[in-house]
């Protein structure tokens, strides 16, 4: 481990400390029994840092301050507003901080776990079990609901529904004792509002945790796919050819993605942003080289090479500069990896001795860092295949199967996939859509006859005009 990521693991250690210490102390402040604090601390910890073996410390931190977060709000709530409006415990947004969780890292056991933490906190406070097992429920129905949503009307949905179940609860229990108007009454402004209020929570607080964690959800993600995005609307005009090289990138990722069950609207919104870097010399590039000289002709290889590889760093600054959120940066770096620039590693070294070629190669390599995730490791597989492909001469099944293994076999040996954790059956799976979708792309086309066409045309003209006559 790098002694950055050192001191960063201790800072992220202090600050477990600090709101570990916080939740004790708000315990004791509390009129809550203090004797509560310690299993429910206890139990806390077990589902958000023991329920996935594979998590990580900062991801765990984020949780936990969303539960922190919602154990403070809910008791503010319940000490100063519920008695001033009348309102009954069940108006306590208990679902909106499980939505929070669900939306922001669509980790179902995360957000079950808060709810289900938050719901046992309310009871406590109430000291009413079947106010827990409402809240659980309606809370638990809120998040499987809003699970992979993409748009707000899914939110509001998945919150009135969820709210609608929860007054059908309430109803039902108490109607076993006694039910009448004023109660019903209070039922509808509790249960319901409870619904509304954690919508308008989730709705408006959402962009604010997004920017507080650096994390991009399914909403922001929709919003960033919209080609009359300022940054995609300059690629469309400036490097039009780089724009159709994102959209089949994109196409390829997103199904590739899908396939192996990662995030595939993520992949397909990096890969539309992957190469806005080339925005800047558009003429550079070969996919924008239409009826022009390629500019590379009057340079020498290590200038060609820098002109290259400098669009990732003049990408990210743009991205930077257009407000993307850091997931979609990733995609700009890490779309190439530490790859060698290999053409221009050639001409470089054509007459180069053996030691001469292993120095340059280090020097010829796209500074990285590698992909961190599926996400952006689809990405740099995706890009490189369709950009072969499209050189590819004679594009038959075979030839594409054959141009998809070598490619694959090339990153995998050269170590671009080493920090992922992608498996071979995944790789396997994303090969496969590889393979499929670019023969979809080159399918063969039939060769119409346009010799004998236009001869027929000709006789059919000749014979009307002397009918005519």
């Amino acid at each position: 481990m790098k002694e950055r990521e050192i001191i960063q693991n201790k800072h992220i250690i202090w600050i477990f400390i600090f709101l570990f210490v916080g939740i004790s102390v708000f315990f004791y402040t509390t009129e809550i029994n203090p004797f509560f604090s310690i299993p429910f601390i206890l139990v806390g910890l077990y589902f958000l840092s023991y329920s996935q073996p594979s998590i990580k410390l900062q991801e765990f931190l984020y949780h936990f301050f969303i539960l922190i977060l919602g154990l403070i709000f809910l008791y503010l709530v319940y000490s100063f507003i519920l008695p001033r409006f009348n309102l009954r415990i069940t108006f306590l947004p208990v679902m909106c901080f499980g939505m929070f969780a669900c939306l922001l890292f669509e980790r179902l056991d995360f957000s079950l776990s808060i709810n289900l933490l938050l719901s046992l906190f309310v009871g406590i406070m109430a000291k009413d079990l079947d106010i827990f097992f409402i809240l659980l429920v309606s809370s638990t129905a809120g998040v499987l609901l809003v699970y992979k949503a993409r748009t707000r009307t899914e939110i509001i949905k998945a919150a009135i529904m969820a709210s609608i179940l929860q007054l059908l609860l309430d109803i039902l229990i108490v109607s076993l004792h006694s039910l009448n108007l004023p109660i019903l009454k209070s039922f509808l402004y509790s249960d319901l509002g409870n619904g509304l209020l954690s919508f308008v929570l989730v709705s408006s607080l959402l962009p604010v945790f997004e920017y507080l964690f650096g994390v991009v959800t399914n909403i922001r993600l929709l919003e960033l796919s919209d080609f009359n995005h300022p940054l995609l609307r300059r690629m469309i005009l400036e490097a039009p050819g780089t724009y159709q090289h994102s959209i089949v990138v994109a196409n390829l990722s997103e199904l590739a993605a899908e396939a192996i069950g990662a995030n595939s609207l993520l992949a397909r919104v990096g890969a539309y942003f992957h190469d806005v870097g080339k925005i800047l010399r558009p003429e550079y590039f070969i996919e924008n080289q239409l009826q022009t000289k390629n500019r590379h002709l009057s340079l020498n290889p290590s200038m060609s090479k820098l002109v290259i590889t400098n669009h990732v760093k003049e990408g990210i600054e743009l991205a930077k500069k257009y407000r993307l959120p850091p997931p979609i940066i990733d995609f700009i770096p890490q779309h190439h990896g530490t790859s060698l620039v290999s053409y221009f590693y050639h001409q470089a070294t054509k007459n180069a001795s053996k030691e001469e070629k292993q120095k340059l190669k280090e020097e010829f390599r796209y500074t990285g860092p590698k992909p961190q995730s599926k996400e952006t490791a689809i990405v740099l597989l995706a890009d490189s295949v369709e950009a072969a492909s499209r050189v590819l001469e004679d594009p038959s099944p075979s030839r594409i199967e054959d141009l998809v293994e070598e490619i694959f076999k090339e990153k995998i040996e050269d170590g671009q996939l080493d920090d992922t954790d992608l498996t071979l059956k995944e790789l396997a799976k994303i090969k496969e859509v590889f393979i499929r979708v670019l023969n979809a792309v080159y399918h063969a086309r039939i060769e119409y006859p346009q010799k004998n066409a236009e001869n027929n045309s000709n006789q059919l003209s000749k014979n009307k005009e002397n009918k005519n006559k």
